[in-house]
């Protein structure tokens, strides 16, 4: 019962932060959704397609990026057309993904994602990582 009591806590009165989450799979889309709309406002895209939209209709704070997607282009062409942006280069991507093999994590940092976490991490671990990013990009732009 205890491990629920940092979830409350975190639900405060000031402006939550924006997260893009960019996840293919309905499921881990649902834990998402379930752990972080308390504390973030949290909206979801599952492919290229509408990822772009998305992407101009807030001024996100993150993106979490899984590398797999339903279809079109992956996370990783997605965060290198991002980095490359001087509109939105300067958002975080936290890359969250079951690929678990040295290159795929090569080829995502490659790309520009700021964190490279496999699937699954605990809450803490994800917690921590969403925080660290964001608090580092409010820094930066003050």
């Amino acid at each position: 019962m205890g491990h629920f009591i940092p979830l409350i806590e975190m639900a405060d009165t000031k402006t939550k932060s924006k997260i893009l989450i960019v996840e293919d799979d309905i499921e881990n889309q649902r834990f998402f959704k379930l752990i972080l709309s308390r504390k973030y406002d949290v909206d979801f895209c599952d492919s290229d397609k509408p990822f772009y939209t998305k992407l101009a209709s807030k001024d996100y704070d993150l993106i979490i990026m899984d590398i797999t997607l339903k279809e079109g282009k992956s996370g990783i062409e997605l965060t290198k057309e991002i980095k490359s942006s001087k509109v939105f280069s300067t958002i975080p991507v936290l890359c969250l993904s079951a690929h678990v093999f040295e290159q795929d994590k090569r080829a995502a940092l490659e790309a520009g994602v700021d964190v490279y976490l496999e699937k699954p991490a605990s809450n803490k671990v994800l917690f921590d990582t969403i925080e660290k990013l964001i608090n580092e990009t409010n820094t930066q732009k003050s």
